[in-house]
């Protein structure tokens, strides 16, 4: 069905780079992001020291905003946010700067205030993210924000009058940095951070990165270690990891970190007082770790343009929107997944008091009910292939409030189609899962394929399920609602049951009563 679509251009003019990215907005409010465009303009490096835009930073700014407004006249966008952070911000000729940007383009363009900036990270954050409480922080070129928020709600901001680029050009800018200069660098950041009282007192709360110095380190991570899963967005590294990747990239030379994995070569040269000041803050606050949000600055201010007819700053339920969009996208019928998983609820909670240890897990039920809400994302794709396109579709993008490692169970669990392509489907996986959790998301994905059986003809037929274990046998006795005939749910059902006596190892037998006849044993 056609849906009515509007194009939003976000312009981020920062300190480093000058970015373009278009979305279209659908009018249930569902976003796809279309371009995603960067010119690297190093704006901080043409400001003079009377603090002003120099004429050289006039001429790439006037040549990149004009090749940005460009695509943006290509493409017929009308609602255009253009904003400008630091660089910009500080310049004592900002207003020369912004006159100078009206002459030359049609772009309007919006100076952020440091709070401004700050805010839109945070908004960013809490509406992708599962997180209700913790620290963001992005490091731009010229400045770096920090929130603290708590149930959502933003607490405390601030903006440091550094960067990445100006860092590198106050302690080490024509040579590659020795141990002197990172102690240097080292004690100024701590006390800079030593001037937010609060900030000391928020101890294990995660630091949650935006920004392109935190999105560089988490993908130069992610290569070193042959990371399996794709997505960057909610990865989450430990305190260790930070220190072992800083470690790399400040033993390396400019050349060589050029060479690195992950690491874009025009970030190449500012990455380590970046990476050092993330460390620094996941040390100062003794955070338990760290998490990389792909959604920033630029996002916050769509999540703004998106929620403003709902006067809310946040989703209550970020993973339940994503489902909603999904739903959407992959045209699932949410009845019909609602049903399945709520069978799958039934079943699971009948079967439980038989299950080994091994089974048993806190998680169960949620990780049951999210994946029968991804169930049948691969019918999009193709029929024949369903199971296949749902497990690679799931592990190869990321899903706003669900963590990788839930993500990579709803895989499992929802592709699930037999043992042997199970074990096919996870082989890449296998060191991202425990021995325990591979059994366990093999008898969940088998119980979801079963409560998908006692729905086959999606009429409700199930309206109770209890078990009882005979012996070595584990009976399930299935009430069907009355006057429904249940034969089609029957057959399959007893098709599929195959896959749960693999997982228990035991035999399951099936009893299928109407609900005059039920009575629970």
């Amino acid at each position: 069905m056609p849906q009515n679509k509007e194009k939003i251009a976000v312009i981020d003019i920062g300190s480093n780079s000058i970015r373009l990215v278009i979305h279209d907005v659908d009018e249930k409010g569902r976003s796809k992001e279309i371009h995603n465009l960067k010119k690297t303009a190093r704006l901080s490096n043409h400001i003079d020291h009377e603090n002003r835009l120099t004429n050289e930073g006039f001429t790439i700014l006037k040549r990149s905003l004009q090749q940005i407004e460009e695509v943006i006249h290509f493409h017929n966008i009308k609602n255009i946010k253009a904003i400008a952070t630091a660089a910009i911000r500080n310049a004592s000729n900002r207003k020369a700067i912004l006159s100078f940007i009206h002459q030359e383009t049609s772009l309007q363009v919006r100076v952020l205030t440091e709070e401004e900036e700050a805010y839109y990270g945070y908004l960013a954050v809490v509406n992708s993210t599962f997180l209700s409480d913790g620290i963001t922080i992005d490091i731009g070129g010229g400045s770096t924000e920090i929130t603290l928020f708590q149930n959502k709600n933003l607490v405390h901001s601030h903006s440091f009058p550094f960067g990445a680029l100006t860092l590198k050009k106050q302690f080490f800018p024509k040579k590659e940095p020795d141990k002197n200069d990172l102690q240097k660098l080292t004690h100024f950041i701590k006390e800079q951070f030593s001037t937010l009282p609060w900030l000391k007192q928020t101890k294990n709360l995660p630091i949650i990165g935006i920004g392109g110095s935190a999105r560089n380190m988490s993908l130069v991570h992610q290569s070193q270690i042959n990371y399996s899963l794709a997505g960057l967005h909610q990865y989450k590294m430990d305190p260790d990891d930070i220190k072992t990747t800083m470690a790399l990239l400040e033993n390396s030379s400019l050349k060589e970190r050029e060479n690195i994995d992950g690491l874009s070569k025009d970030r190449a040269d500012v990455i380590i007082p970046a990476v050092r000041v993330i460390f620094m803050l996941v040390e100062y606050t003794a955070a338990d770790y760290f998490l990389m949000s792909n959604k920033g600055l630029r996002d916050g201010l769509l999540f703004e343009e998106m929620l403003r007819d709902y006067s809310m700053d946040y989703f209550p339920d970020v993973s339940e929107e994503s489902f909603y969009q999904l739903s959407r996208e992959f045209e699932i019928n949410e009845d019909y997944v609602l049903e399945v998983g709520k069978i799958a609820h039934k079943l699971y909670r009948a079967m439980e008091p038989y299950l080994p240890a091994v089974f048993q897990n806190d998680k169960n039920i949620y990780l049951l009910k999210q994946s029968a809400r991804v169930l049948y994302m691969g019918e999009f794709i193709s029929h024949e292939a369903s199971s296949q396109h749902t497990f690679y579709v799931l592990t190869n993008r990321s899903i706003d409030g669900i963590s990788h490692p839930d993500r990579l169970a709803m895989a499992c669990i929802a592709s699930f189609k037999s043992k042997s392509w199970y074990k096919r489907f996870i082989r890449p996986f296998k060191s991202l899962i425990t021995k325990e959790e591979y059994k366990r998301y093999e008898l969940l994905g088998s119980i979801l394929k079963l409560s998908y059986s006692l729905n086959r003809t999606q009429r409700k037929v199930v309206q109770d399920l209890t078990a009882k274990k005979i012996g070595r046998t584990l009976h399930l006795y299935i009430c069907c609602r009355k006057n429904i005939n249940s034969y089609f749910e029957e057959v399959k059902s007893n098709k599929y049951k195959k896959h749960i006596e693999k997982a228990i190892k035991r035999s399951v037998h099936l009893h299928f009563t109407s609900h005059s006849k039920f009575t629970k044993n």
